[in-house]
């Protein structure tokens, strides 16, 4: 690996002036730039942006990688308290937490993050069919955690909900209420975690007889807008479903609103049910009902999985499942069954 003697060897100056230029001090000139940086370039030097690392080759952070396009990461309370757990774990053992948004080309952003040396350990925010930023951190053997599921055909410590499972017991939820035309409402399409979601929510169909149906499964971005567009579509149909699994809270409440607009009870004439159960779910008008998967808890198990590869001194292969738990509110109906059928001497 080049040294920054050798990137002042090849540019004919000082050890001292390659700082400078790596500095942006104005006091060098842009000839002399231009040389550094052309030396730069030619050796593909990375610096240590820590002065630590520069003793101790150790950089005390952790970086979480911010996949490019990924808006909802700043509007999704999701992942404000999931991060509330990762930003725990680091501050307790005296790490610092970068997040890397900069860059639209993810092997650009992972490259100086692993090759410079930025931080110490990657943590990734899920995971898609065919994922580049996995495949990247895995030939690099750089200590890393993903939070979600990864591809079967990589071996990459993760931390996660047995997403197909809880989906399941949340259609199972709507099933037993009595409804038979359910809708689901997903995240991108090539997330995992919603091709996992999908999964359970076909599987609790299928047991009851149900064939599940393309159009009755809409795909949009992690934001309310995505979920109200979402809902749209499923309203718009002629044989339009009278309960809803929607894959985040969020795009939950996109779809209580367009249900709103267009004049539909709810939970009388609709019924929908969320996931990940943020603090605005009890709240909401009417309460949703949503599958708890513990958040901060994520955080915490993914914060003290990295580190403790990087104390390890290499990666490790471990996964780890956070339990997850159908929270009953009003938006389902079953409080409102509940209540009729115990009014009428009937157990519910």
């Amino acid at each position: 690996m080049a040294t920054i003697k050798d990137v002042a060897s090849l540019a004919n100056v000082s050890a001292s002036t390659v700082s400078r230029v790596l500095a942006d001090s104005p006091r060098i000139s842009p000839e002399t730039k231009r040389r550094v940086r052309e030396a730069l370039e030619q050796l593909d030097y990375h610096p240590n942006v820590f002065a630590r690392g520069l003793v101790t080759n150790m950089a005390r952070a952790i970086g979480i990688l911010i996949p490019p396009g990924m808006n909802e990461f700043f509007q999704n309370p999701f992942f404000v308290e999931m991060m509330s757990g990762v930003s725990e774990v680091a501050r307790e053992s005296g790490w610092d937490t970068v997040l890397s948004t900069s860059a639209k080309n993810e092997e650009e952003v992972l490259d100086r993050m692993i090759r410079g040396r930025r931080v110490d350990g990657i943590l990734l925010l899920g995971s898609r069919k065919d994922d580049i930023a996995i495949r990247k951190i895995t030939e690099a053997n750089f200590p890393a955690v993903l939070l979600g599921r990864p591809n079967q055909e990589i071996n990459f410590s993760s931390v996660n909900n047995d997403n197909v499972q809880a989906a399941y017991e949340a259609t199972q939820h709507l099933l037993q209420l009595g409804h038979e035309r359910i809708g689901f409402l997903g995240g991108y399409s090539d997330l995992l975690v919603t091709v996992d979601r999908v999964q359970g929510y076909r599987k609790a169909l299928l047991e009851w007889g149900i064939q599940p149906e393309e159009r009755m499964e809409v795909s949009s971005f992690f934001l309310e807008q995505g979920g109200y567009l979402g809902m749209m579509r499923l309203l718009a149909l002629s044989d339009r479903p009278t309960a809803v699994l929607a894959s985040d809270d969020v795009l939950a409440f996109g779809a209580m609103r367009a249900a709103a607009e267009l004049g539909y009870a709810l939970p009388e004439e609709l019924a929908i049910v969320g996931f990940n159960d943020i603090r605005l779910a009890e709240i909401a008008n009417p309460s949703l009902t949503s599958v708890r998967v513990h958040m901060h808890e994520l955080g915490v198990a993914a914060g003290e999985l990295l580190l403790e590869q990087i104390q390890a001194g290499k990666p490790l292969t471990k996964h780890r499942v956070i339990q997850h738990e159908l929270i009953v509110r009003n938006s389902c109906g079953a409080r409102r069954m509940g209540q009729l059928s115990q009014s009428s001497g009937l157990k519910f």
